[in-house]
């Protein structure tokens, strides 16, 4: 498995993965293709990362610019993130996640949120800031990785390109 920075050419491939691997989750509002799309278009994809086995996209992850309402800045937010699902379980997921927070860190990142599975996401060091929120969804699957000691308080607003609908 080779992970690498995506090019020109994966766009269709990271689309049809993305369709796939959100396909038939019920918590998905099946657009995470198009919230790709956007912030490809907007030049808000920080970092977008396929992973690549026997040249074939099988996983994709994206990090965007988020704001928060203290006056934060430089922090992240990880997804979608998509493996297809016969590759799924096989730590592609896994290493995908890796690297993109190494790479935040090297780009002088100071932190990263996601909206996810707690148990999951805790493995990476993903944890509920109480103080940290995202407007319209349940605290605890809202979580957060602070890169140093310095955990923001306020709402977190991620890029309009997530409201993509198209």
């Amino acid at each position: 498995m080779i992970i690498r920075k995506e090019t020109a050419s994966d766009t269709e491939a990271i689309t049809q993965v993305t369709i796939a691997a959100f396909k038939t989750l019920p918590i998905s509002n099946h657009t995470e293709q198009f919230i790709i799309n956007s912030l490809r278009a907007a030049g808000a994809l920080t970092i977008s990362l396929v992973a690549e086995i026997d040249g074939r996209v099988v996983g994709h992850i994206a990090f965007s610019p988020v704001t928060i309402s203290d006056g934060t800045r430089d922090w992240y937010g990880l997804g979608p993130v998509s493996v297809l699902p016969e590759y799924q379980k096989q730590g592609i997921g896994k290493s995908l996640i890796n690297e993109g927070l190494s790479l935040l860190k090297e780009v002088g990142a100071q932190g990263c949120a996601l909206l996810g599975d707690p148990k999951y996401y805790s493995r990476f060091g993903f944890r509920n800031y109480p103080g940290l929120i995202l407007e319209g969804v349940p605290q605890e699957v809202f979580l957060a990785l602070p890169f140093n000691e310095k955990v923001p308080q306020g709402v977190v607003m991620f890029h309009e390109a997530f409201l993509a609908k198209n």
